[in-house]
């Protein structure tokens, strides 16, 4: 397991969300999440479309205000001043939110500024590198393919070198390589004692990623076990 700087009261547990509650309106989208996710592991989500993963993950991310319920990463609590926890994690969303007149290398060094990252260069380039961007560099984003530029999104959310990731629905719209790729990722990141939290469509991907697999119904966790690779038992709730 990791043992950095991130992780020193953290007990094992990398993500920690306990009674997570969120409405829109007078519609609850989460009522009461609870889900912990240990340094080392891969936790694949599944829901029915609307079933709030999005939500919860953005929760998670300290990107939306939850309406009650605490989110803890890698030990340190997620808040207002939650400065700390939010460095911890990175965050690769369904929709890319990447600047579009900036080249790739551009739209990382922005964000490498936002970091503080240090030799930014040098990092800038291993992550290009490693998503297999490095031909591309210096390509405008809106000129890329959405493939190309869901995998720019990847290099930004690993380019502060997280101690967790969240993904939603990260292997949308790639193509078999780019698949192959992203796995290779995050088996090298769970091997290093890092921590994964994604959400998927598809069975076949997820529960062939992850070490455990857990389904969202009715605005709480329903189901939380360890992948068998079934895809059966989870088909259901894809739909």
């Amino acid at each position: 397991m990791r043992a950095t700087s991130e992780s020193p009261d953290a007990g094992g547990i990398a993500i920690a969300a306990a009674g997570i509650r969120k409405d829109y309106g007078d519609r609850a989208v989460l009522r009461g999440v609870d889900l912990t996710v240990g340094w080392g592991e891969i936790a694949v989500l599944f829901g029915a479309n609307g079933a709030g993963k999005t939500t919860l993950l953005r929760v998670l991310a300290g990107l939306t205000r939850p309406d009650g319920g605490t989110v803890h990463l890698a030990g340190r609590r997620m808040g207002r001043r939650g400065k700390r926890a939010r460095s911890a994690v990175g965050f690769a969303g369904h929709q890319t939110m990447l600047y579009n007149d900036l080249t790739c290398r551009e739209n990382l060094a922005f964000y490498a500024r936002l970091y503080g990252i240090r030799d930014s260069g040098n990092r800038i380039g291993q992550v290009l590198e490693q998503m297999n961007l490095l031909d591309r560099a210096d390509r405008r984003a809106g000129t890329l393919s959405h493939g190309m530029q869901k995998r720019l999104s990847m290099a930004r959310a690993i380019l502060h070198d997280p101690a967790a990731l969240l993904l939603d629905e990260p292997e949308s719209g790639l193509d078999a390589e780019s698949v192959a790729t992203l796995g290779a990722l995050l088996r090298d990141w769970a091997g290093s004692g890092r921590a994964a939290l994604l959400t998927t469509h598809s069975a076949e991907v997820g529960l062939a990623w992850a070490d455990r697999a857990l389904t969202l119904a009715g605005g709480r966790i329903e189901s939380d076990a360890a992948s068998t690779g079934s895809e059966p038992a989870v088909s259901g709730m894809l739909q």
